[in-house]
C-alpha cells in the first residue's frame, strides 16, 4: 500500500512562503484562495519573571492532510472527490456539482469553491508531478529544507527533499515524541510535523 505525504521540520520554516507562491503559480490557483498556508502558532503569554516576551512560537504550513480515511470523499454525494490508490485525494471535477458539502466536511478548511468554475479545488500533492516521479512544487521550492516528501507508509527517514540527501540524513535528530499531525477527528491525517524543543499546539 502507497500513502504519499508531506512531513515538515518546523525548526526549520522560516514562513518564507516560497511553498505558498510555487504552488500557486503552478497549480494556476485563484487570486484569493490558496492550497496551502503558513500559519503562525503563538507567541505565549509571557512567562519568566522578568514578564519578558515569549519566543515560543513556530509557523505551520497546512494544506490537504491527504487523510487515510478523508470525510470529504466520504460525504461527496457524487463520487468527484476520490481517494487513489497512490493515498492521495483527488477531485474529479467533471463529477463536481459544488455542493461543498466537502469543504464543510474537512476538518482543517483547505477546499474551497472555485467561483469561476463552479467546481471544489484543493492541493492535490501535485499529482501530475508524483506520477512522474517528480516532488510536489511546494517540496521542491521549499529553500529552508523544511518540506520532504515520500510514502509515509515506508517510514519518514527515507523521505526526499529538494537535495540529494533524505530526510533522516539531513536534519537534526528527533524523536517520535518530536512527530505530530493535526488533529485526528477520525479522518487519519497522514502528514507528518517534526517539532523540537517548542509546544506543539497544532
Amino acid at each position: 500500500m502507497t500513502q504519499y505525504a508531506i512531513v515538515t521540520d518546523l525548526n526549520r520554516c522560516v514562513a518564507c512562503m516560497a511553498c505558498n507562491a510555487s504552488c500557486k503559480m503552478v497549480n494556476n490557483v485563484p487570486i484569493g484562495q490558496f492550497w496551502n498556508k503558513v500559519l503562525r502558532i503563538g507567541p505565549n503569554e509571557a512567562t519568566d519573571e522578568f514578564g519578558q516576551p515569549s519566543r515560543d512560537f513556530y509557523y505551520l504550513p497546512v494544506q490537504c492532510q491527504h487523510c487515510y480515511k478523508p470525510e470529504c470523499v466520504a460525504v461527496c454525494p457524487t463520487g468527484a472527490s476520490q481517494k487513489m490508490p497512490n493515498g492521495t485525494v483527488q477531485i474529479d471535477k467533471e463529477k463536481c456539482i459544488g455542493c461543498q458539502f466537502c469543504v464543510m466536511a474537512c476538518p482543517y478548511g483547505v477546499r474551497y469553491l472555485n467561483e469561476e468554475e463552479r467546481v471544489v479545488e484543493k492541493c492535490t500533492l501535485c499529482n501530475q508531478l508524483i506520477e512522474a516521479g517528480d516532488l510536489p512544487q511546494c517540496v521542491k521550492n521549499c529553500v529552508g529544507m523544511a518540506k520532504w516528501f515520500g510514502d509515509i507508509d515506508q517510514g519518514i527517514d527515507g523521505f526526499k527533499g529538494a537535495c540529494d540527501k533524505t530526510l533522516g540524513a539531513f536534519v537534526k535528530p528527533y524523536s517520535s515524541a518530536n512527530v505530530y499531525t493535526l488533529p485526528d477527528v477520525g479522518n487519519g491525517p497522514s502528514f507528518r510535523y517534526i517539532l523540537r524543543n517548542h509546544k506543539w499546539q497544532g
